[in-house]
This record gives C-alpha cells, sequence and structure tokens, in this order.
C-alpha cells in the first residue's frame, strides 16, 4: 500500500478514530498498534442466544435497553493500513445500570433485563465492522468502556478497551493508565458524537484497531 492511500485513509477518519501514523524517510509507513488490555473477570460466563451486533434489542423483545443510544463502528487494520477480512469482532460492557451480564458482574435484581450485553460482527473485505450499543457508564473502580475482542483465523484472540474522550474518570483509572506513553494511551480513548437531528440524544463513536499480525491466506 502507498503511502498517499494511507494517509488519506487518515485524513478521512481522523485521529479520533484511534490510529497514528509513523513514518521515516525511504520505509513504508506504518500505524501504531492499538495496545492490548484485559478481558477483565466480566466476558460473559455464558453468551446470551441472541448475539447480534445490534444489543439494545433482544430477539423479538418489543422493549429497548435504557440508556444513551451509541452507534460503534470502524475498521480492522494490519500496521500498514490494510483492512482484515474475516476479523471477529466482540464487545460486552455494562448496561445503564453499571451490571455485566456475568453472573458475579454486579446486583443481579438491577440488570437491564432487554440489554443484551454482549454483540459479535465478522469483517467482511473491507475490515468494517459496527454495533448498536449503549454509552458506558462507570462502576465502582473504572472509568465507562467498551470491551473489545478481535480474532482472526489461526491467531490468538487480541483484546482491548475503548474510551470516551473528555471522561473525567480517565485520569484516576488503574487499567487505562497503565499504558505509561500518552500516545498510545490516547489511541484507545476516541470521542463520542451526538448524531445530528437524532432522537433522545443518540451519538457515534469511531474506534480503529490495528493488529500487528498477517492473516493466514
Amino acid at each position: 500500500m502507498q503511502l498517499s492511500r494511507i494517509s488519506r485513509r487518515l485524513l478521512l477518519t481522523g485521529l479520533g478514530g484511534g490510529v497514528l501514523l509513523l513514518a521515516s524517510p525511504g520505509v513504508f509507513a506504518e500505524l501504531l498498534l492499538t495496545p492490548a488490555q484485559t478481558p477483565g473477570p466480566f466476558y460473559p460466563d455464558q453468551l446470551p442466544l441472541d448475539q447480534d451486533n445490534d444489543l439494545l434489542l433482544i430477539g423479538d423483545q418489543p422493549t429497548q435497553a435504557s440508556g444513551v443510544v451509541v452507534q460503534l463502528h470502524g475498521q480492522i487494520l494490519d500496521a500498514r493500513g490494510n483492512p482484515l477480512k474475516g476479523a471477529l469482532v466482540e464487545i460486552w460492557q455494562v448496561d445503564a445500570n453499571g451490571i455485566y451480564l456475568h453472573r458475579r458482574g454486579g446486583d443481579r435484581a438491577r440488570r437491564d433485563l432487554s440489554f443484551q450485553g454482549y454483540g459479535r460482527f465478522e469483517t467482511a473485505s473491507d475490515g468494517r465492522y459496527r454495533f448498536r450499543t449503549l454509552r458506558p457508564v462507570p462502576y465502582p473502580g473504572r472509568t465507562p468502556h467498551i470491551h473489545i475482542a478481535v480474532t482472526l483465523p489461526g491467531q490468538p484472540r487480541f483484546t482491548t478497551q475503548c474510551y470516551i474522550r473528555g471522561e473525567r474518570l480517565n485520569q484516576g483509572d488503574a487499567v487505562l493508565n497503565a499504558i505509561r506513553k500518552p500516545r498510545l494511551r490516547e489511541l484507545l480513548i476516541v470521542p463520542f458524537v451526538p448524531v445530528a437531528g437524532a432522537r433522545a440524544g443518540e451519538q457515534v463513536a469511531h474506534f480503529d484497531i490495528v493488529l500487528g499480525v498477517t492473516p493466514a491466506s
């Protein structure tokens, strides 16, 4: 891939999309790799029957989950900016009450039964993924975040977390600040932007993930 093509992609997606470009004279430019983070203790201990990319509606259930709606989307890329096909993208997070799907992830009596809590999406040739979910909320000891895992054929699962730009609790979050280099830490923090004309304060967040792997051909 030519440097000019990568540069155009960065201009179109913006640095808020979670990628930064590194370049040296006479070599291909490469993107900074997305920092890995812990999957945490609350990856679902039992996956829901409904595992699609809309976490706000479960099956034919008429009631939508409570909370601020977010369209979370982005691309799964290699270090040269090439989109990665066939990547299984998973997300999981707390509901609007700060409760995970995991049975030890908070007060079960307060869990929003209309929130799926987990979803998955497989990328096509453009490497893009998309979820309809909630703006994350804090819970004791953690700033708001969304867990994200990416699995490529023949590769181990990669996990990270997505954070909200401007969230005051980010400064004191031990997991986020375990990434000592600010420019790497910033790759995980993206704007959650109101959608113009949308009802009930719907937002959109763009989060690209750059992996240092080459998928099997």
